[in-house]
């Protein structure tokens, strides 16, 4: 027999051995993403096997242990740039169906590691699909602003059925290939050295009628009738009405099913294309697809990340404090396997963190994030401690104490006798200046913020706060540990607040400032939600409790005088017996088993507020619209978010948009509160801001960098900084 000549190619390489079955090999590392090129190639090389006749089937599988991660971004993004839709391949009907589904040869996919996006619909085109143990297999599209481009829409539910094919495409969550296989996503699961094997010889008996040759595009059976579809995507409109507000994305997917299913698969197609060269241009997907570049470029931070040093191992870790964050944060390490000295001072403090860790556990569990085997593993390596004598062999210890600098500065010392040389000291406070808690230690050079969002162990995001002494190794060790306990570690400058609270501080005070102005609170945080964000700024204060927001207000007062706007309702709420949600008494009323409802006895206290601040002209509440609320409140967040970024607080200004996003649930559809601020126009903040601080006076004073870039027309996004100000002699680069 004719041998197959191997073509040795950029996009991919056809081969073939006695079984007369070619290997189409996509080559894009590292996740073999689908470039323009690659595309091209796809349908080339598929092009070549249904014309030679020495080929009787093909195998589709990825290099390096990955089959395809989907489209390239790079391509939206110069989409988003330039506006260009041709820029996109309108490769739906040409690659997916015409040259692979209908190709008059079987192709069988052949999945290692994974298949997302564009890779699982490329498979899903093939006639049948062989996968690895573990293989991940998701449609993330929604995620991105987008949906699926390349026959998702259509081929997904007659794989697996109308439910669990919604359940993927509105959540974007993958699942694994053995999950894959009982939905018959997945006809068969091979190890990886027998995977190529396998699917040649399932390819064979496709091409020789020894198994069934399956187009995916034509199959109903797992559709049911009509009447149950219809059903089925009535639930699903309404799941998404409650869990997608905000976004007419999951409503145009659930349109492009149904289209499928009422006239046919082909036409499914033709208006699933349609809606993606739609959505492709939308603000969801633009603001989307920035965020997954800015987390990404979080991880490359200069003078640390590009001088060749290696990261350490982190085996075992001190822990100080058994409060609500200290037990998050033990909690986020054991589960990830690393071992955990909890501290505390008795122990009854002691027990009651042991119980709220093994409680933090146990929700995991039930919230299906973690086996039984798996929390039990995590809960043997936690152990309770009332000094330093196991400390000696500790490989980093992390502070979580109450925000008193004399405490901290105590602990500091205690904990710098008894760790070794190498181990990393950390704190996790939210707002000190981290040169006052190590003042008295010499050397400096291992001291580091390490600070968590409550709930430690859920939320996504460590801000690793650095000094001018701080190592670039200890900074390195810390970014790993982030990603290791599964976080997004980013690296920002020590200030008062550091980058997250810094910049978010003037968000509630902004709230305040209208209250006193004579506006409705909770109208305010309707507006606020309705914009996105999970709670307003007063239900935010109900949650936290009144004592926390006061104790930052009051730091933020010492450390930038000019610009705070001291309200004083908290204090007379709290003089009122009130605190929030703790003791079920705030801005709402908060019963078991209900929503919170506005609480109408505070009005009298609202009124003796605005008596004091006296902000109301001649006592009387002039016109505010929604969008001058919405505006009133977050435009001094980007003004401050400006003077982070003049600071050089932060690496890179979309650092700030990661951070919103993760740290302070800025909705993730607006890109970040800096990608936010250029798509209103940073002329239009400035103007604003200046008209306000005439009126109503300093909080909203614009800030020298925010009034440049007004003036120039210079996006915010434009910066990127080299290092941290004051480390850097380079001047901000726009």
């Amino acid at each position: 027999m004719e041998q197959i000549q191997r073509l040795i190619m950029v996009v991919s390489t056809v081969s073939n051995r006695d079984d007369s079955v070619a290997v189409i090999t996509i080559f894009n590392p590292p996740l073999n993403t689908m470039a323009v090129p690659i595309i091209a190639g796809l349908m080339e090389k598929f092009d070549e096997v249904s014309r030679r006749n020495d080929v009787k089937a093909a195998v589709l599988t990825g290099s390096g242990g990955k089959f395809c991660g989907g489209l390239d971004l790079n391509v939206i993004q110069k989409v988003h740039l330039t506006g260009d839709v041709s820029l996109v391949p309108q490769a739906s009907v040409a690659l997916a169906l015409t040259a692979i589904e209908d190709c008059n040869k079987p192709i069988v996919a052949a999945i290692e590691g994974l298949a997302l996006g564009g890779g699982l619909e490329l498979a899903m085109s093939c006639h049948a699909r062989i996968a690895t143990p573990k293989a991940q297999l998701a449609l993330p599209e929604l995620s991105l602003g987008l949906i699926p481009g390349l026959g998702g829409t259509q081929r997904l539910p007659r794989l697996v059925g109308l439910s669990k094919a919604i359940e993927m495409l509105m959540s974007s969550k993958p699942i694994l290939s053995e999950e894959g296989k009982k939905l018959c996503l997945i006809d068969a699961i091979a190890p990886s050295q027998e995977l190529l094997k396998n699917s040649r010889k399932w390819a064979l008996d496709i091409a020789e009628r020894r198994k069934p040759w399956v187009k995916s595009l034509q199959r109903t059976d797992k559709i049911g009738s009509l009447s149950e579809a219809q059903e089925v995507l009535r639930f699903a409109r309404h799941q998404a009405k409650r869990t997608a507000p905000n976004s007419s994305l999951h409503q145009a997917c659930l349109d492009v099913i149904e289209e499928g299913i009422l006239h046919g698969g082909y036409k499914g197609l033709l208006k699933e294309d349609k809606v993606f060269r739609e959505t492709v241009l939308s603000d969801n997907s633009k603001g989307l697809v920035h965020l997954f570049f800015a987390q990404r470029a979080t991880s490359k931070v200069p003078k640390v990340t590009d001088v060749g040093l290696k990261p350490r191992q982190i085996k075992k870790v001190g822990v100080i404090g058994g409060g609500l964050m200290g037990c998050g944060i033990a909690t986020a390490l054991i589960v990830s396997n690393i071992c955990v000295l909890l501290k505390e001072l008795n122990c009854d403090y002691l027990l009651k963190g042991i119980e709220r860790i093994q409680a933090n556990v146990r929700g995991l569990v039930t919230r299906g994030k973690l086996t039984k085997d798996k929390a039990d593993k995590a809960l043997s390596i936690l152990k309770g401690v009332l000094d330093y004598s196991e400390f000696k062999d500790v490989d980093m210890v992390i502070e979580a104490v109450i925000e008193n600098v004399g405490l901290k500065q105590k602990i500091f010392s205690e904990i710098e006798k008894a760790c070794p040389p190498h181990c990393i000291l950390a704190t996790n406070t939210s707002t000190i200046d981290l040169n006052l808690i190590a003042d008295k230690l010499n050397p400096q050079d291992r001291v580091i913020g390490a600070h968590f969002f409550s709930p430690a162990h859920v939320m996504p995001l460590l801000e690793i706060v650095r000094t001018q002494k701080t190592s670039p190794q200890v900074i390195l060790d810390l970014m790993t540990i982030g990603k290791v306990i599964n976080k997004v570690p980013v690296v920002v400058g020590n200030c008062t607040g550091f980058a997250v609270n810094r910049t978010f501080f003037p968000y509630t005070q902004g709230a305040h400032l209208l209250v006193n102005l004579g506006v409705d609170l909770f109208r305010i945080d309707g507006v606020i939600s309705n914009f996105g964000l999970p709670m307003g700024p007063f239900q935010l204060q109900d949650v936290s409790g009144y004592g926390v927001f006061l104790a930052v207000w009051k730091e933020f007062a010492k450390a930038f005088p000019d610009r705070v706007f001291m309200s004083p309702l908290i204090e007379l709420l709290m003089k009122n017996g009130r605190n929030g949600k703790i003791n079920g008494k705030g801005y709402y009323i908060y019963e078991k088993g209900s929503k919170p409802k506005p609480d109408p006895s505070i009005l009298p206290i609202i009124e003796e507020s605005r008596q004091q601040t006296k902000l109301m002209p001649a006592g009387k509440l002039r016109t505010i619209t929604d969008k001058e609320i919405l505006e009133m409140v977050l435009f001094p967040v980007v003004n401050e978010a400006c003077r982070v970024l003049d600071e050089g607080v932060v690496v890179r200004a979309s650092d700030l948009d990661t951070t919103s996003v993760l740290g302070m649930s800025f909705p993730s559809h607006r890109g970040g509160i800096v990608f936010w601020a250029d798509t209103v126009g940073a002329n239009h903040v400035y103007k604003s801001l200046k008209k306000w601080s005439e009126a109503y006076g300093s909080f909203y004073k614009p800030s020298k960098y925010l009034e440049e870039r007004a003036i120039k027309g210079i996006p915010l996004l434009t910066t990127f900084f080299i290092s941290f100000f004051p480390f850097s002699s380079l001047p901000n680069v726009a």
